[in-house]
């Protein structure tokens, strides 16, 4: 008679823990601890039924249990995903994820795996219907206590911004941060009151910054609670802009729109302010002018700096009763254009070699060759694939007519009309400081051909 008695299958259990702050993480048995010799001691109970402790911890001290973003969660699921883990125990369903989409994204991943989850206090796991419920419910009473804890934050912060309080953050030029309160930086606040003052006489955000880096002034530098050093840099037209409409400076604060007194000294007096923002207000209604007399930019979003990759922008100026337009590295107009080699090019000269270079692309033979396969190889793969075959294809002669009638007609195209073609033929065009490189779309030409070959089918229907 065989009396041996079979043995449970071993399950290995992961403990994951968490806290959400670092405070009190520095004990020698703090909050993790607690939480995981828990664990362990459910672990030791379940012995009889196989269930085993694996020695790796999975401890995220200093982590928000809102979103997915912890190292020692990531480590776990990576543990989970290579078939090393059979059961997740934590204290409590909310240290693993307080979030419903994250936590039901994890039990899929669990249900994947083969992998259970367990709950010490909560006292239930998912491999019952029963504890899959009470879990869903749980973890639901999880999320919405999140939601209150931030609605009561925001609200907390709006009642401190009415009473002009600082609510955190980097502070600005000029102010420092003791006992969460700001407190004028007399150093600073000179130079802010220098920078309020000479805009009034250069009244360019762009030309101020050139002159304070080039006086070797920098913009502020600040070390969190943490130690974390937030280190300084040059000024740009941007730092600048928001600098002299930061409110602060006369001792206000504003919140959602509102503007509330301020519990700070101002730095800057009121009359200096509006005179500063009137400036913003005439360069606002100079810009709109111009705006009104405006040519469509043919190339617009086509164009690229070939200094540093970024976007060239368009901007217009008028000068003796003309209109003149320019693409311009948006980089340079931050950093001043001494800063790009490429700096601005007129609209008229670019856009005219981009056409041209455009023209000579669509009669070269190699390029209406390449063109004119592509289109035969994608009429024979549609007619392959059940669709009904359309009209015979084009021979190359007069695919290149097609094609070529474009710079015929070119001149009397409006210019929204050209603007849409280049965007159809180019990929994209790099501007260097000795010259053009241009990207043509080969699919563009097909189907610049195909409509061309459309509206012609139009005109001889109407004719009929």
């Amino acid at each position: 008679m065989n009396t041996e008695t079979k043995q449970p299958k071993v399950i290995r259990c992961a403990v994951y823990t968490r806290k959400s702050t670092e405070e009190g993480l520095e004990q020698e048995f703090n909050s993790l601890d607690a939480q995981r010799e828990a664990a362990e001691s459910y672990i030791q109970s379940q012995k009889h039924e196989g269930w085993r402790l694996l020695p790796e911890r999975y401890d995220d001290g200093g982590f928000t249990g809102g979103n997915m973003d912890r190292p020692a969660l990531a480590k776990l699921i990576k543990d989970i995903e290579r078939g090393r883990v059979d059961c997740v125990v934590v204290y409590k369903v909310d240290r693993l994820s307080r979030s419903l989409l994250d936590f039901a994204t994890l039990m899929n991943s669990f249900d994947k795996h083969n992998v259970t989850f367990v709950s010490v206090t909560q006292a239930f796991n998912t491999t019952t219907s029963m504890g899959r419920l009470t879990l869903n419910i749980l973890l639901s009473f999880a999320q919405f206590e999140r939601e209150i804890i931030g609605e009561r934050i925001r609200d907390k912060i709006a009642a401190a911004k009415r009473k002009g309080k600082h609510t955190g953050g980097m502070p600005v030029l000029g102010y420092d941060i003791e006992n969460s309160k700001l407190v004028v930086n007399p150093a600073e606040a000179k130079t802010v009151r220098d920078i309020f003052r000479r805009f009034l006489v250069l009244r360019s955000p762009l030309n101020l910054a050139k002159e304070l880096n080039a006086q070797g002034v920098t913009t502020k530098e600040w070390t969190t609670q943490k130690g974390k050093v937030h280190k300084d840099g040059r000024w740009n037209k941007s730092n600048i802009y928001k600098l002299l409409n930061n409110r602060k400076y006369i001792g206000e604060v504003t919140h959602h729109g509102a503007v509330y007194p301020g519990e700070h000294d101002a730095i800057v007096d009121a009359k200096t302010w509006e005179r500063v923002q009137e400036i913003f207000k005439e360069n606002g209604r100079s810009r709109g002018n111009t705006a009104r007399a405006r040519t469509p930019a043919v190339l617009k979003g086509l164009l690229k700096c070939g200094h540093c990759g970024g976007s060239l922008g368009i901007t217009y100026s008028r000068k003796n009763g003309k209109n003149y337009h320019y693409y311009h590295c948006i980089a340079a107009t931050k950093n001043g254009f001494d800063s790009c080699p490429v700096r601005r090019v007129p609209a008229a000269g670019i856009e005219s070699a981009v056409v041209q270079q455009i023209r000579g692309l669509l009669r070269a033979p190699e390029t209406l060759a390449l063109a004119h396969r592509a289109l035969s190889e994608e009429r024979t793969l549609n007619t392959d694939n059940g669709a009904a075959e359309a009209t015979d294809l084009p021979g190359q002669k007069e695919f290149a007519r097609a094609l070529a009638d474009v710079d015929a007609v070119w001149e009397h195209l409006f210019p929204v009309e050209q603007a849409r073609i280049c965007r159809l033929l180019v990929d994209r065009v790099t501007v260097n400081p000795d010259g053009i490189d241009m990207r043509l779309r080969t699919c563009g030409v097909n189907a610049l051909f195909g409509e061309l070959q459309n509206t012609e089918e139009r005109k001889e229907a109407e004719n009929v």
